[in-house]
């Protein structure tokens, strides 16, 4: 009897001190005994890089996006009658012009990107065609502002593929999909433009929602892919959606800035 007593208070006294121990580690933890740590920064917790310099993969739209096309020549654009209106009367003289670089027709013009953070929560697009400049910001608030050629472009992380997930981009000879999530980024307060160069329009009422993804290119590449979104009750018809393609350049050496022309 002495004996099972014995063994119980060993066992006791064990516990007890597995306890105590446990609570000495607790206390010792980062942030025990006070408020919860805030949660990490929207550049913190991206699941993507985008920053860096890449260049635009034209291999879609050749035609529409290499070279200006002819007043009248927007075939797969859902235009309504106002908006087919409004591209005939494009005047080719205004070729150039700033309307064709607005945040709807920017990235699919054949163009070098500077992407980086300009704090924790914005991110900012720079073109050397253009020389245009997009702020990408994550949560909070803005004051209203004047719609512009930019407009307000809001962002979110979107964590939908697991690592190693089946459904991501394998291109042959290429590493495997990498893992993460994508970006998605939703824009409104445009001041209008053009969707492509030859005065195929959208209006002041259009949002634009676009979808970045990263990913591995053959021998080594890096890329990342925008599908992008327009819709516009006063000039479309329904959606109209397009994706585009950029490689990683390793350096600056190519960036060659040329500004539009005033509207």
């Amino acid at each position: 009897m002495r004996t099972v007593m014995t063994t119980r208070l060993a066992f006791a006294f064990m516990f007890a001190a597995v306890m105590a121990s446990a609570a000495h580690l607790a206390a010792q933890a980062p942030g025990a005994g006070g408020p919860p740590a805030p949660p990490p920064t929207p550049r913190a917790s991206a699941p993507l890089d985008l920053t860096g310099t890449w260049v635009s993969i034209v291999n879609e739209d050749w035609r529409w996006r290499m070279i200006t096309p002819p007043r009248g020549d927007f075939p797969g654009v859902p235009l309504t009658p106002a908006g087919r209106e409004l591209a005939m009367a494009w005047d080719p003289k205004t070729d150039g012009s700033c309307k064709a670089f607005g945040a709807a027709g920017l990235m699919r013009m054949p163009t070098r990107l500077k992407i980086s953070w300009v704090d924790d929560a914005t991110l900012k697009i720079e073109s050397d065609n253009g020389q245009q400049t997009r702020l990408l910001r994550f949560g909070g608030t803005r004051r209203p502002a004047p719609p512009s050629l930019q407009g307000d472009s809001r962002a979110e992380w979107l964590r939908t593929m697991p690592p190693g997930n089946p459904f991501g981009i394998n291109i042959p000879g290429a590493g495997p999909a990498l893992p993460g999530g994508s970006l998605k980024v939703i824009t409104t307060n445009l001041s209008g433009g053009w969707l492509r160069r030859n005065g195929v329009p959208y209006s002041p009422k259009a949002t634009m929602t676009e979808y970045f993804d990263r990913f591995p290119a053959p021998e080594g590449q890096e890329g990342f892919s925008v599908t992008t979104q327009v819709v516009d009750p006063e000039y479309l018809f329904g959606r109209f959606v397009t994706s585009t393609h950029f490689r990683r350049e390793p350096d600056v050496s190519k960036w060659a800035p040329k500004p539009c022309k005033p509207i």
